[in-house]
């Protein structure tokens, strides 16, 4: 069983930027690919990027180029770095853990899940 908790959300301004985190405990962290998502109000869930177990990363085009994921194995976290943030960015942020080999976007693919940080992007 592994739980994850996400930090590090909050208000931003349009073109600011911000880091989230995502804490993973129980379980083998490494072998786990990492996936964040996010939820605006009113639209369903939608895949923002995922670092996989062997360190493979992909992104969904809205944030391609704008968004980085990182992990550390060691302290069993994974980040999402946002950058240029937009008002479209505000949604809640979820990380969820896989282990699938390199999943992409297809929230079956993830066991584990956060509950969540907001993250709003003033214009």
């Amino acid at each position: 069983q592994v739980q994850l908790v996400e930090s590090g959300g909050g208000l931003v301004q349009a073109g600011g930027s911000l880091r989230l985190s995502c804490a993973a405990s129980g379980g083998t962290f490494s072998i786990y690919s990492m996936g964040w998502f996010r939820q605006a109000p009113g639209n369903n869930r939608e895949f923002v990027g995922v670092s996989a177990s062997d360190g493979y990363t992909a992104y969904s085009d809205s944030v391609k180029g704008r968004f980085t994921i990182s992990r550390d194995n060691a302290k069993k976290s994974v980040y999402l770095q946002i950058s240029s943030a937009k008002p479209e960015d505000t949604a809640v942020y979820y990380c969820a853990a896989s282990l699938h080999y390199r999943p992409t976007g297809y929230e079956a693919s993830y066991v584990y899940w956060g509950q969540g940080t907001q993250v709003t992007v003033s214009s």
